[in-house]
């Protein structure tokens, strides 16, 4: 994507000291990183990183207290602990970051840098997701009490000069990393720091005429705005840490994020479809289920529900229902989404549970999604992902999709570059 003008009207991406894990005082890079905060499962995946290194960066950005008032101040005590005690350590140049994730034949690069604040009513940085107020609350809260940016957003742009940014970022993966680790997910990550003056400069302006997407990061993206009112200007509030990709290099891959309906039995969400729409049992085991509904989602609405040990398919939605229940005032592919669909008429009509968490789950996992609803009771309501072209297209006319529609990926390890706000 681009847009005519200068700088002023594309992306301002600036250097910083990062801060970075001291090798020597932990046990091992990889030990002390994790999935962005809305990717850990709890409590399990969360206890489980916990014990993997005692400076697990799970301390600052998940941590454990009865109240938000003690998690964030848990958070700041420790980080302030860790720099005190040199665990972590600002790197002495300012500096921008390419990074690279790598496993078997996937492989993204991007640069990691203090990106300049804009609304989404610029048209530089475009939201695609509605958001939860209250997980705006939560991250304004943790960034406010540790005056830090914890972990990248992920931005997608489409670069068009292979002189610019690309050629700097292709350029320095062929030096020396600043450190190479691979975490137990089998990715190998690799982190360098740009700092040369005529390389910053080509980053710079190639960007000044970009915009992006917020691929992964909306409850953040949206916590750095709150921040940035509540500071005023100028300050370093300004700018919030992301990631950009050049998608045009280095294509995301787009997954689902499933709903796990915590308090609704399977059997009573499959008696509330009768009629409504097709449902029939498919065989498992859950790959071959999911494939089931890979092939549906190619000619409508699919839904893959289960919990009760057995897989139900839900498609071909009764059109009057669609309807009376789907806002007629967005694009037809707004209203063709599944997400738009699940909310809409199952959610919202159908089955009558409130989007509050504790009714509802969002989790990335599709394994730990079944294995959750069938611990719980509940119903696993698994998805297909959408198209990227489709979320790009939607973002372009300014129609956010139903939150947590999608997932692009892989997201960056939260851990390896931390930027302090101070």
């Amino acid at each position: 994507m681009t847009t005519s003008g200068t700088a002023d009207h594309g992306l301002r991406l600036i250097p910083f000291h990062g801060l970075r894990y001291v090798p020597e005082r932990v046990g091992s890079l990889a030990a002390v990183t994790s999935p962005p905060y809305d990717v850990v499962v709890r409590p399990d995946g969360l206890n489980h990183l916990e014990s993997a290194d005692p400076h697990n960066i799970v301390r600052l950005i998940l941590p454990q207290a009865d109240t938000p008032a003690a998690r964030n101040e848990q958070a700041a005590h420790t980080l302030r602990d860790w720099l005190a005690e040199g665990i972590l350590s600002a790197d002495p140049v300012p500096a921008l970051y390419v990074y690279e994730q790598r496993r078997g034949e996937l492989l993204q690069r991007g640069v990691i840098g203090a990106l300049a604040l804009s609304a989404a009513e610029a048209g530089i940085v475009l939201p695609h997701e509605d958001v939860m107020p209250h997980v705006v609350t939560d991250r304004a809260g943790l960034m406010r009490a540790t005056s830090a940016n914890l972990e990248p957003l992920l931005l997608t742009y489409l670069g068009e000069d292979p002189a610019g940014a690309a050629a700097v970022v292709e350029r320095t993966a062929r030096s020396t990393p600043l450190f190479s680790t691979t975490t137990e997910d089998g990715f190998q990550h690799r982190l360098w720091a740009i700092t040369d003056p005529a390389d910053l400069a080509a980053i710079t302006t190639d960007l000044g005429d970009r915009q992006a997407l917020i691929a992964d990061g909306h409850h953040r993206w949206a916590t750095y705005l709150r921040l940035q009112e509540e500071h005023g200007s100028p300050t370093p509030w300004d700018f919030g840490l992301v990631l950009l990709v050049d998608t045009v290099r280095y294509p995301l891959q787009v997954r689902a994020i499933h709903r796990l309906l915590r308090r609704l039995p399977p059997a009573d969400a499959l008696a509330a479809l009768d009629g409504r729409f097709r449902v029939r049992t498919v065989d498992g085991p859950l790959p071959e289920a999911m494939a089931a509904l890979a092939e549906a989602a190619e000619l409508g609405n699919a839904f893959l529900l289960t919990g009760d040990g057995s897989f139900h398919l839900v498609t071909d939605p009764e059109p009057a229902l669609i309807e009376s229940t789907v806002r007629g005032d967005r694009p037809e592919a707004w209203r063709r989404l599944d997400a738009t669909v699940l909310h809409a008429t199952l959610l919202d009509t159908l089955w009558a549970v409130p989007d509050t968490p504790d009714q509802i789950s969002y989790i990335h996992d599709t394994e730990a999604t079944v294995e959750m609803a069938e611990r719980l009771g509940g119903t696993a309501v698994l998805l297909h992902p959408v198209r990227e072209s489709v979320v790009r297209e939607l973002a372009r006319q300014g129609v956010t999709m139903p939150r947590k529609s999608t997932s692009f990926g892989p997201k960056p390890a939260t851990g390896l570059v931390l930027r302090s706000v101070d």
